[in-house]
């Protein structure tokens, strides 16, 4: 490949560093493809001849067939699926494959190859999460009425219903679709044609390529489209924004799968047991989630690091580009799977949803509130009253509903009986009626509204 310039050819060690095909076989259908529209479009404009387009483009097909067939072959000599894929078109048309390399260098055929294929993992991340909102949907339909307790530093805070506390995590996933969304619209141009760095002399069609390949338009500097790797960076903080979700959620699914809690019993199909202790059904998915997502924020992380202080144009450094988007892409796709499924075949346990919450004096806010609307008395004096009564709940071992009138009145003779039609954590949901709030009403209306733009039937 470049031996004209070399009196000898590269040691073990160096043939060892430098070959990436190990990783970068993944962009077989991607180099075909583009290799296939370049050299269409340098017949186009009469760069080489028709029929040798016409070659390329068979000999591409054949050698698409074979690795779909047989798996990308190995050989470290030829570094990299660009020249692997070459030097088997030289195999199979002779000569005429030499000039399928006019008018494009490695730089700019790695950045088309790798833009491509982020765009199609992008995609794939979108189409998952569409899959995981759907079930979190369905799942919150079911549960628009279920009690159970909301926290704050996993202290019993107020009740809230499983539907909303489910359609949180809708809210978060559809903030990291926007993110993939708005990635694919910044990868959206295509390097094709700027060849090393500089452009090339050949009188060459970039938006004919850039139509071709389903971008919007080509790249508008030559020096930025090949040391430009801001689309997988764009790609990599869109998965760990995901990732960070998806591990909440898994936490939440672990600390409920517990015995302490009991809210929640896994499916089968994601979970495993114990070798030495029958009992045990462990969460590992959720688990395997929550330590992907510190893999998919590394895989980031060091692709940053990689890049933070690269002159233009293209480094060597940049080969290490693609192993950590390839190692997130595949964990966000199985953690997106595991998790859909978790949401989708896991059975709540309401009954004891409820009683948690009505053990942990999740009413006392509504206590509070109901002071000041019917007593007309300031939300801190309020705020300190129903203090008072929440410690004698405690010390007599009882929930607030449960205290005597006469000893609520005890503590503030502007008690009265009306108090009780407030302190049910039934009546307490049911008060939070203000838009976006856990009411049963406001989660039936926000269930319909997410059927509807995720297209779900009824």
């Amino acid at each position: 490949m470049w031996g004209g310039r070399f009196a000898q050819g590269p040691s073990a060690v160096m043939r060892e560093i430098n070959a990436s095909i190990p990783f970068d076989k993944l962009l077989w259908r991607q180099d075909i493809r583009a290799s296939q529209v370049h050299a269409r479009m340098l017949a186009d404009r009469g760069i080489i001849s028709a029929a040798d387009a016409e070659a390329i483009h068979d000999g591409l097909d054949t050698i698409a067939d074979e690795y779909e067939r047989d798996g990308v072959p190995e050989d470290w000599d030829l570094e990299d699926i660009h020249m692997t894929v070459e030097s088997r078109l030289t195999e199979l048309i002779g000569p005429a494959a030499g000039r399928l390399h006019t008018a494009r260098s490695r730089n700019d055929q790695v950045a088309t190859d790798f833009r491509m294929w982020v765009r199609e993992a992008s995609d794939a991340a979108i189409a998952g999460l569409d899959a995981l909102r759907a079930a979190l949907v369905r799942r919150a339909g079911e549960h628009a009425d279920s009690v159970m307790p909301g926290f704050t530093h996993l202290q019993t805070a107020q009740p809230v219903t499983l539907g909303h506390h489910l359609l949180a995590y809708f809210e978060m996933t559809g903030r990291d679709q926007s993110r993939f969304v708005d990635a694919l619209d910044r990868a959206d141009e295509c390097p094709l044609g700027s060849a090393a760095l500089a452009g090339t002399g050949f009188p060459i069609d970039r938006h004919q390529t850039a139509r071709e390949l389903d971008f919007f338009e080509p790249t508008r500097n030559s020096l930025d489209a090949v040391s430009d790797r801001d689309f997988a960076l764009d790609y990599l903080m869109a998965a760990s924004q995901c990732a960070l979700h998806l591990s909440r959620l898994a936490e939440e699914m672990i600390i409920w799968a517990s015995q302490p809690f009991g809210f929640v019993r896994m499916p089968d199909t994601l979970s495993t047991g114990s070798s030495i202790m029958p009992q045990k059904k462990n969460p590992d998915a959720a688990e395997l989630v929550r330590g992907h997502a510190g893999r998919i924020v590394g895989c980031t992380t060091a692709l940053m690091v990689t890049m933070k202080g690269l002159p233009l144009a293209y480094s060597k450094d940049m080969q290490d580009d693609k192993p950590p988007v390839f190692e997130a892409a595949a964990l966000l796709e199985l953690c997106l799977a595991a998790m859909t499924g978790m949401v989708a075949e896991c059975t709540f346990d309401t009954d004891r949803m409820r009683e948690a919450a009505e053990r942990g004096y999740a009413t006392a806010t509504d206590l509070a509130d109901w002071l000041v609307r019917e007593a007309d008395i300031p939300f801190r004096e309020a705020h300190h009253i129903t203090g008072a009564a929440v410690k004698l709940a405690e010390q007599r071992q009882v929930a607030l509903d449960r205290l005597p009138l006469e000893d609520l009145q005890a503590i503030d003779g502007r008690i009265d009986e009306r108090v009780f039609a407030a302190l049910s954590v039934d009546a307490s949901v049911a008060s939070r009626a203000s838009y976006g709030g856990t009411a049963p009403e406001q989660v039936r209306q926000r269930v319909a509204e997410a059927r509807e733009a995720l297209g779900l039937e009824d």
